[in-house]
């Protein structure tokens, strides 16, 4: 049974709060609710100041000390002089409700900020290299007491209060303050613990309130929930040695062979409602997968939570939290832990070219154009009904690297492949005359994006040694893989879009008429070492009416599945990384779904587990054969053989590499004949042994082929002084190891 209380006398009175003061707090608009609220020392004791709502009664508490109740000012103000203290002090405040409910709490306002003059400099110059641990929600002991620091930037904002499970959503409870002119609102909120949900409750100039998730939010309630989780990670990763090795890789001469992923649909649970595995059981899963097929990489599209499931994760509302839909963050960790422990790296996909206008995310999230541009000419995305990152905005561009960074460090991904770099690099991207803003040079670049770019791939670079920063950019913009300081963008890779299109259409031709379509073939390697070029089957060629790679290639159902085998043997030997979007290995008929399954079933048939067994053999070959790898990014390792056959649909070269001399050749035959006597040159005398063949019966072919090998002929041909006499099987492609 508590002590009686104290009965307070004319002489213990606090001063009143000046009554705009007063007013501007109670209407939730103060900018510094701290300098009314909690302890304020005086002259003659100790103001202890308190904001509750509807209560009647509100008691001081101080270890050993008698309680002190505090006087009922109205408008749920109480207060109470303190004498015996001259500073800021531990106490609690037991709160009385009329209904008879009686709560002790903390008082948020008697803590110091937890935010330094230097963290609000950095952060709006646009330098902090780690905002995400300042801004957000972080669980943290302050002056012995565990709690969680709230921070948001809502420089525009009248009034910002931290809403949630902790006060039941309730503004009125947790008002925050801004420090200084930096537009940063802070709280620390004594005992909420990680697991409570949690907004920002915004008041904006003109007198609207909303609510916005935390852009710096780690964890994100289940869609289409949008609260905000506080999280605090608990786990140690396991990857060591695969990091340390990673730092020291020349990725442009190591092979790169990435298995893209839709985690929601890749292998689902029909037998529970058709759900999506979880982080956790894809772990085992798709490590066994793909360390059977050889590929060296997982590519995740956009794991980064996001509301609507059929933007595939495109469009982006947990710049800094993984989807919910499979697990929480540190089951996120596990998953790429798990991989890399198996020696499978992991990509990511990122999104900074724009982001959704839902209105609980980052659109108008002060009330004003914060994250993005107010003109829509420059702010909105015509296509996609999305809002565009103002790029020149300091806080902005720090948000987004600080983004970057985050997924690198705090979840150990290997890479990113950023999205949609086209839509950045133009002002006029998807628009008509009238409809963009040129740039101070009266020109269609978009100099603040182009600025940003640069950035964020040295400040990367220089942070994470042996990550790739990969650029799905389509159009002929030059240097999009170059290094900054030779005037480029600074990405490691960029997506040879040109090369999939061209590619694509070839197949999809009778070969009746490929002879006049020859230069799809050999067009891209006039561009080639342009650029550091990976070769993308990507999902892009999978959805929108395009159908499934197989659905794609021309002919009967047998040569459907030959012209399949062909292009992926002719992808794997050109030069260039390679990227494949999951289906494709199995040979899948139709496009892909998002809400289903990949169909596992088709490899109850020869011809689709041919299908996958040749792209296993293909990634064998390709990892084990360092001319295949070994110069994908430079002119020495590739040579034409014969480029001009467009009458026979046939073409010939060797991959070559540089520090071994040791040679491929690889024939292909994009007809439907087999073609016997068929003379090929050469570069050295001796057996060239036959290393890979697409229409072996292994993989579903007619078994047409070299008897394993060949001995050359003194002929010179093609340029090189000896030649084979091949047996060419029907639209197939032949890898043969030259003597060394």
């Amino acid at each position: 049974m508590s002590p009686r209380a104290a009965e307070p006398t004319r002489d213990s009175q606090p001063a009143a709060v000046p009554e705009p003061q007063r007013r501007r707090l109670l209407a939730l608009r103060h900018h510094d609710p701290h300098s009314i609220l909690g302890v304020h020392p005086g002259p003659n004791g100790v103001v202890v100041r308190a904001y509750r709502p509807g209560a009647d009664r509100i008691a001081l508490l101080v270890d050993g000390e008698r309680p002190k109740p505090m006087t009922n000012e109205g408008d749920g103000l109480f207060d109470v002089l303190v004498d015996g203290h001259r500073a800021v002090f531990d106490y609690q405040l037991e709160v009385r409700y009329p209904h008879g409910a009686t709560f002790t709490v903390r008082d948020p306002y008697r803590f110091p900020p937890t935010l330094g003059e230097l963290d609000q400099h950095l952060w709006n110059e646009g330098s902090h290299r780690r905002p995400y641990d300042r801004l957000g929600a972080h669980p943290m002991e302050l002056e012995r007491v565990k709690g969680v620091a709230f921070a948001v930037w809502a420089p525009d904002a009248a009034g910002v209060s931290v809403v949630g499970d902790f006060n039941n959503w309730d503004g009125r409870l947790h008002m925050m303050r801004v420090l200084g002119s930096s537009g940063i609102w802070e709280l620390f909120l004594p005992d909420v613990k990680p697991g409570d949900r949690y907004k920002f409750e915004i008041r904006t100039r003109d007198g609207r309130v909303m609510l916005k998730t935390d852009p710096f939010a780690f964890e994100m309630e289940m869609p289409p929930q949008s609260a905000s989780v506080v999280f605090e990670s608990g786990y140690r990763f396991g990857d060591h040695e695969w990091m340390q090795a990673r730092a020291s890789i020349n990725q442009y001469r190591t092979p790169i062979s990435i298995y893209e992923v839709h985690l929601g649909s890749w292998r689902r649970v029909a037998e529970q409602n058709n759900r999506s595995l979880t982080y956790r059981e894809s772990a085992e899963a798709l490590a066994d997968y793909v360390s059977d097929l050889g590929f060296t990489h997982v590519e995740f599209m956009p794991v980064m939570e996001h509301p609507f499931l059929g933007s595939w994760g495109y469009q982006v509302t947990g710049y800094f939290a993984p989807s919910r839909r499979y697990g929480n963050p540190d089951e996120f960790r596990y998953l790429v832990d798990y991989l890399h422990r198996r020696g499978i790296g992991v990509i990511l996909d990122w999104v900074p070219a724009h982001f959704p206008q839902d209105y609980f995310s980052l659109g108008r999230f002060d009330g004003t154009a914060l994250y993005e541009h107010l003109d829509s000419r420059l702010g909105e995305h015509p296509e996609w009904g999305t809002f565009i990152f103002n790029f020149g905005r300091n806080e902005v561009r720090n948000f987004l690297i600080a983004s970057a960074d985050f997924w690198l460090n705090s979840f150990h991904a290997d890479g990113l492949r950023v999205d949609a770099v086209s839509s950045m690099l133009y002002l006029d991207y998807a628009r008509r005359a009238g409809q963009w803003v040129p740039n101070i040079h009266g020109g269609n670049q978009n100099l603040e994006a182009i600025s940003f770019l640069r950035k964020l791939n040295e400040e990367i670079h220089a942070r994470h040694a042996g990550v790739l920063m990969i650029a799905e950019e389509s159009t002929a913009w030059g240097g999009v893989s170059r290094p900054v300081y030779l005037g480029g963008l600074g990405f490691g890779f960029k997506w040879d879009m040109g090369w999939m299109h061209d590619t694509l259409e070839y197949f999809q031709k009778d070969p009746i008429h490929r002879r006049y379509h020859h230069n799809n073939l050999t067009f891209g390697l006039i561009y080639a070492w342009t650029e550091n070029f990976m070769l993308p089957l990507s999902h892009d060629e999978a959805v929108h009416g395009k159908g499934a790679l197989l659905s794609k290639m021309s002919g009967d159902r047998w040569q459907q599945f030959a012209n399949l085998r062909a292009m992926y043997a002719y992808m794997w030997a050109r030069p260039g990384k390679k990227i494949l979007f999951m289906g494709g290995e199995i040979g899948q008929w139709r496009e892909w779904n998002h809400d289903r399954s990949l169909d596992w079933n088709l490899l109850d048939y020869d011809s689709h587990r041919g299908i996958r067994s040749l792209v296993r053999d293909l990634n064998r070959i390709y990892r084990t054969e360092p001319a295949l790898h070994e110069a994908d990014c430079e002119p020495a390792g590739f040579q034409w053989v014969d480029a001009n056959d467009s009458d026979d649909s046939a073409i010939s070269f060797l991959r070559i590499a540089p520090s071994s001399g040791r040679k491929i050749l690889c024939v292909g035959n994009f007809s439907p004949v087999v073609r016997h006597g068929f003379r090929v040159g050469a570069p050295a005398r001796g057996v060239y042994r036959e290393i890979l063949n697409t229409d072996s019966g292994i993989y579903g072919g007619s078994n047409v082929g070299n008897a394993g090998g060949l001995h050359t002929d003194d002929v010179a041909w093609h340029g090189q002084p000896y030649s084979l006499m091949l047996t060419l099987p029907p639209l197939a492609v032949i890898y043969f190891a030259a003597p060394e």
